[in-house]
């Protein structure tokens, strides 16, 4: 009953709170108000010129993105045809799009519940900070945890690295995060200006609270302690308001050179019948992030794995968290329990703490206005969790890469506490993965021994097969079917010998979607669910280019026969077309190296640890504290 009322509960939310980035799109104004063009030349006064020319204005770039501008029309006598073709014809213009809305959620609004009281049992704890006693995740009270105490006790506490909130703002003024707060790593694209503060209508808390998470000052008597304490923190105003690829692409190209981390906890709709993901502007962002951001090393992407678990939705069908650019955290709930909303899908890649059911312990973090909540949920608390760790990775050793941490993260994350869970499976080269949970639990201090000793991971080979058919392939009644596709060197070039992501690129026409069910398997045996029945999803057009992925294949060597089978789990009289099949590997000739020491340190990794929860209720009030020896630890 009480599983009932949560339910009940969070979908009544969800239809009263969704806020303006679920649907007011009234700013766009007509087709052809709004823009986005290329350009030959990289010059805003250049930009201007061309803009005049065709009958808009030009409103700037668009964050960080090469000769990339929106144009606001204001000629409103010129049609749409005319636009396309003058703009068609311009050859200075390398492409164009209209701006189009796009309906984006926050991954939160689980059971929210207002009050800042504390619990009538507590810790009893060292950091002077009121809610610390109520932070059972990092506090030491479950056991080993995330281990983020013993990172703090080596010294690190995101010292000198930025994170940016990619949400509906931040209060920077917050007394438990103005000290951290960093506007060079601040923007609001919703009003055009540098200022993120949120509009205080109580739907624009949420990236307040995500920021908290990452950076609340520790020691200052206030609120509780961020994971990393010390960390810069900044917010881009981008849901508070209409969401568009535009918008998308300047949030994530903000500033790429001075931001390290960007946390976000947003996508497309969990509703279990949506299929949404990145459009170019987005997609060029993170390309550019990763290629060219932190100096070459990378910008690192966190992204929440989304909170359609109750309709059994699959995150799968959010093209952010199946992108290899983003690191994407699930959530497990403080008894180490598959929570009520988590999605599944063979791209997430490991997992933090974050709330359960309505009498299970959330998030303390800040809140909207000068305030603080001891119940942020969801994914949406795991991302900035995450972030947070991976600042203090980052502070011991700046030179990691983007792909160093996906790596690193891999080999680190421990699933022992989280076996109990069904759907565990050990891939080809021994590692145990599980799509409900990644690779594990993230551990800040295994992390952190690795990372400092890490050498960067050799060059990324993409090596792209195409499945050779001649004629599309009818997918009538009810049927399985599988297809192979034979992976010997590879055509473009250095063959892969150890994988990291594989990307399944299909088409499919299905009088169902909802209805089909894709598999795929590696020549090792690692079987991966890349699409799930969905029972919600009716769509009848099916799906063109979808970009599936993998991260289960990790350390695998992709040389033999790749299976995919597809699947009606339902209607019989179901009707469809299989038109096209692209897998593509990414991965290295050579494996990422490590010294005796360093292997010996990443099998210590595997060891079981002691993770006790049963007795939270009788042994609240009595559980003390312990920290190492290290600078960073409160007297």
């Amino acid at each position: 009953l009480m599983f009932k009322i949560v339910i009940l509960l969070w979908l009544w939310q969800q239809m009263v709170a969704s806020g303006p980035s679920d649907g007011d799109f009234s700013n766009f104004g007509n087709a052809t108000s709004n823009v986005v063009v290329q350009l030959q030349f990289d010059d805003p006064e250049h930009a201007d010129i061309v803009a005049s020319k065709h009958g808009y204005k030009n409103m700037g770039k668009v964050g960080s993105l090469k000769g990339v501008y929106w144009f606001k029309k204001y000629d409103h006598y010129i049609s749409k045809r005319e636009i396309k073709e003058r703009l068609d014809g311009d050859p200075e213009v390398l492409w164009h799009e209209f701006e189009t809305p796009k309906k984006r959620v926050k991954r939160d609004g689980l059971l929210d519940d207002e009050s800042n009281g504390r619990s009538k049992r507590e810790l009893s704890v060292e950091w002077p900070d009121p809610l610390y006693s109520q932070q059972w995740y990092l506090n030491g009270f479950i056991g080993d945890g995330m281990r983020v105490r013993e990172a703090w006790s080596m010294g690190y506490s995101g010292k000198n690295v930025v994170v940016s909130i990619l949400d509906d703002g931040i209060q920077g003024d917050h007394p438990d995060l103005a000290a951290n707060y960093d506007a060079m790593a601040s923007h609001d694209v919703n009003d055009g200006d540098d200022n993120p503060y949120p509009r205080n209508n109580g739907d624009n808390r949420h990236g307040t609270r995500c920021a908290g998470e990452v950076a609340a000052v520790a020691g200052n008597s206030f609120c509780g302690v961020g994971v990393a304490y010390n960390a810069r923190i900044g917010g881009v105003r981008m849901l508070d308001g209409p969401v568009s690829d535009r918008v998308e692409g300047s949030a994530l190209s903000l500033r790429q050179q001075h931001i390290d981390i960007y946390s976000a906890s947003w996508g497309p709709e969990d509703d279990g019948k949506t299929f949404d993901g990145p459009g170019r502007l987005a997609k060029m962002a993170f390309y550019q992030g990763v290629t060219e951001g932190r100096d070459g090393k990378g910008n690192i992407y966190i992204w929440a794995s989304g909170n359609g678990g109750t309709f059994k939705d699959s995150c799968s069908c959010d093209g952010y968290t199946v992108s290899i650019y983003t690191l994407s955290v699930s959530s497990t709930t403080f008894d180490h329990k598959q929570p009520w909303y988590l999605e599944e899908c063979p791209s997430t890649l490991a997992s933090t703490y974050s709330s359960g059911l309505i009498n299970q312990p959330a998030i303390v973090t800040t809140d909207m206005p000068n305030t603080c909540t001891t119940h942020h949920t969801g994914t949406s608390a795991s991302a900035p969790i995450a972030a947070g760790i991976v600042a203090l990775v980052l502070e011991a050793n700046s030179n990691l890469t983007w792909r160093d941490m996906q790596h690193l993260v891999v080999r680190t994350s421990d699933p022992t506490p989280l076996l109990n869970n069904p759907g565990w499976i050990v891939n080809g080269v021994g590692r145990k993965v599980s799509s409900k949970f990644g690779y594990g639990i993230l551990n800040a201090e295994k992390l952190i021994r690795l990372g400092k000793k890490w050498k960067t991971v050799p060059t990324q080979h993409v090596c792209t097969f195409v499945y050779e058919m001649p004629d599309p392939i009818l997918l009538n009644g009810q049927f399985l079917k599988n297809i192979t596709i034979n992976v010997n060197g590879c055509p473009q070039g250095a063959p892969i010998r150890y994988l990291e992501h594989v990307q399944l690129v299909m088409s499919v026409q299905f009088s169902r979607r909802g209805d089909l069910r894709i598999r795929i398997t590696s020549p090792s045996g690692t079987e991966s669910e890349l699409l799930p029945p969905r029972l919600n999803d009716e769509n009848d057009g099916g799906f063109i280019k979808w970009p599936f992925m993998s991260v289960q294949q990790w350390g695998e060597n992709p040389e033999g026969k790749w299976t995919v089978t597809i699947e009606n789990v339902g209607n019989p009289n179901n009707r469809g077309t299989f038109h096209d099949c692209l897998l593509t590997l990414y991965g290295t000739e050579e494996m990422a190296q490590l010294s005796e020491l360093e292997m010996e340190e990443e099998l210590g990794m595997n060891s079981p640890a002691s993770f006790g929860t049963s007795n939270f209720v009788s042994d609240i009030a009595g559980h003390q504290v312990q920290f190492g020896q290290g600078q960073h630890a409160p007297k």
